[in-house]
């Protein structure tokens, strides 16, 4: 009998497992790794988007994984509630590999603190500090 067991790292990879976004509304390639309820790390290749990548999308992506991060489970759904404390240090051109952190200061029922950093080539290009709502409207 063959076995179905996959590594954790293998069972998070594929953001859209979690998530209802699709391309072109998908900021995160993979989930490198994910610890429930305490943060995440993922990847975001960039390739020819028209007019570069915005920073608006780095922020995206911090709050798509921060909810990857915060959900007990696939499909839970979740909103971005603020954006506090957004700094961006240099632009994201294609070619451009991001890896983007987030960890979960602390929750309130659905609501969840996270700080978010993204970097490329280990030069961080932004940080945010995020409140996310996860669950079901």
């Amino acid at each position: 009998m063959e076995s179905t067991f996959q590594p954790e790292q293998d069972m998070y990879s594929d953001p859209s497992a979690y998530l209802p976004h699709r391309n072109p509304f998908l900021f995160i390639d993979r989930v490198i790794s994910r610890e429930p309820g305490k943060g995440a790390t993922g990847i975001k290749c960039v390739t020819g988007e028209p007019g570069g990548y915005l920073q608006i999308f780095l922020l995206e992506s911090m709050a798509q994984l921060g909810g990857i991060a915060a959900a007990t489970q696939e499909g839970e759904g979740g909103f971005l509630a603020s954006i506090d404390h957004a700094e961006f240090c240099r632009e994201v051109k294609a070619g451009d590999c991001i890896i983007v952190t987030v960890r979960i200061v602390k929750s309130f029922g659905r609501l969840f603190l996270l700080e978010g950093e993204a970097h490329v080539e280990a030069q961080q290009v932004a940080s945010a500090q995020l409140t996310l709502g996860v669950g079901m409207l």
